[in-house]
């Protein structure tokens, strides 16, 4: 029953920011790490972005000091921000969380947003 929504994707110029958002909802007792993957026609899943839920991140090298990923634990809400964006992030964006439930402990996926940065 939980659920991982993401939202914020969309279309930008090479250069553009997007802030994506991935909001956990339901049966949720604790949440305990999370992260952004993407994909592409004909390409293996790649993963960009990692956060605990004491704050340590990871990151993709590739987006290592354009992208940050944040969470706020309140909200059981995730973030990436995403700055000056290159085609080649063009991706949907999948988010992932581990939650602990009170019935379950196990990996959880969003739908995807799409992000597409093209001039």
């Amino acid at each position: 029953q939980v659920r991982l929504v993401e939202s914020g994707g969309g279309l930008v110029q090479p250069g553009g920011s997007l802030r994506l958002s991935c909001v956990a909802s339901g049966s949720i007792f604790y949440i305990v790490d999370m992260g952004w993957y993407r994909e592409v026609p004909g390409k293996q899943r790649e993963l960009v972005a990692t956060i605990s839920r004491r704050g340590t991140t990871d990151y993709l090298d590739t987006v290592k000091d354009r992208f940050t990923i944040s969470r706020d634990n309140a909200k059981n809400t995730m973030y990436l921000q995403m700055n000056s964006l290159k085609p080649e992030d063009t991706a949907l964006y999948y988010c992932t969380a581990k939650i602990l439930s009170g019935s379950s402990n196990r990996d959880y996926w969003g739908q995807g947003t799409q992000v597409t940065v093209s001039s």
